[in-house]
């Protein structure tokens, strides 16, 4: 990118910690959230063309997952680290730089796949693409709050680039490199546990919290219930559907859900009676409305993220709606677990009522 790169990184990380500070923005840990996956480099590029990109450029993309996983970061770090290589040299790893003159009039020396110049490290490390990613994740690591931004303002305040809005169309071809590479390598870790009042204890601090709405009619009452270790007749939520929503939590920071248990609040909708927010005490589906504080239709960059993040660990053939509002879009990934299917475009649905297996968590689910 251009010349205003030379502004000091640090400074703006100073600035962005300040704002986040005063703002009492939080987010979760990248311990908690969804564990991203290494990728064997030799055999990226057997993923063929993903997103316009292959070969070399795949390849990259594995040594930023692999820098990510190692320092502990999650599928979004992995997401972002990859969307900036698209924007700074669309995942090849240059050695010339982009020709940017700094504010002093001298011309950037910036090189390798996130166009880093001196100031970031030696000539080597930079043109190393696992080290270079390592240098960006490192940065990333300790930019307070930077689960609960937005990818590009994320991006920009690692990065300082002139427009703090210009990754933002590179998310979507990151988000679909690196569900293809996961997918290539197994599934990433999951770090929840079965405990279902506990997990909709974590879910109802949430709420309080405002990381977690719901919509009319009211569901997040279901949650609430079995915090309480209330059994209700008919307003169960199955452990895996809980599973699945502090994992979204854990992924985007806030997430607003509308359809849980549909028997529990009288609505016939939809598959009726045989839909899985109804059937066998309904409870076993769920339907985000929001991800990240944004409006999903199931084919955004957003709904991507979420699918990259589950479908590893999913139970074989888990439902998944909204397949036409994907292949309208042009961006319908390959699926190893979710069996997907037509459904509005206005939310994700995600569903386990039919299938009998557990999300392959990493820990025992009840």
């Amino acid at each position: 990118m251009g010349a205003i790169k030379a502004v000091s990184v640090t400074a703006a990380v100073a600035v962005v910690a300040l704002f986040v500070g005063m703002l009492g923005v939080g987010g979760q840990s990248a311990s908690a959230a969804c564990g991203g996956s290494n990728v064997n480099p030799a055999t990226a590029a057997q993923a063929g063309t993903v997103a316009g990109f292959s070969g070399d450029q795949l390849t990259n993309a594995a040594y930023i997952m692999n820098a990510a996983v190692t320092l502990g970061m999650d599928t979004q770090a992995e997401t972002i680290g990859v969307m900036v290589a698209i924007g700074e040299h669309g995942l090849n790893n240059e050695a010339t730089g982009d020709g940017a003159i700094n504010p002093d009039g001298t011309v950037a020396d910036s090189i390798g796949l996130f166009q880093q110049q001196h100031t970031w490290g030696n000539y080597a490390d930079r043109m190393d693409p696992f080290k270079s990613a390592t240098l960006f994740f490192q940065r990333l690591k300790n930019l307070p709050g930077w689960e609960s931004m937005t990818p590009t303002t994320a991006a920009h305040a690692i990065q300082v680039n002139a427009d703090p809005n210009y990754y933002t169309p590179f998310f979507t071809k990151a988000a679909a490199i690196v569900q293809a590479l996961s997918s290539t390598s197994g599934a990433g870790s999951c770090g929840v546990g079965g405990d279902a009042v506990a997990l909709a204890q974590e879910l109802v601090t949430a709420a309080d919290n405002g990381n977690l709405v719901g919509s009319v009619p009211d569901h997040i009452k279901e949650i609430r219930w079995i915090a309480q270790g209330k059994a209700m007749p008919d307003c169960g939520i199955d452990t895996r559907i809980l599973q699945v929503m502090v994992i979204a939590l854990h992924t985007f920071g806030k997430i607003g859900v509308s359809d849980i248990n549909r028997k529990c609040t009288g609505q016939i909708e939809g598959a009726g009676l045989l839909s899985a927010h109804y059937a066998n005490g309904g409870g076993q589906a769920i339907d985000f409305y929001s991800l990240g504080g944004t409006s999903t239709n199931g084919a955004d960059a957003n709904a991507l993220r979420l699918i990259a993040v589950l479908d590893p660990i999913m139970p074989k053939d888990a439902g998944l709606g909204q397949s036409e509002c994907r292949a309208a879009a042009g961006d319908e990934p390959a699926l190893t677990n979710f069996s997907d299917f037509n459904d509005s475009c206005t939310h994700v649905h995600i569903d386990v009522g039919h299938v009998t297996g557990q999300l392959k968590t990493g820990q025992t689910t009840n």
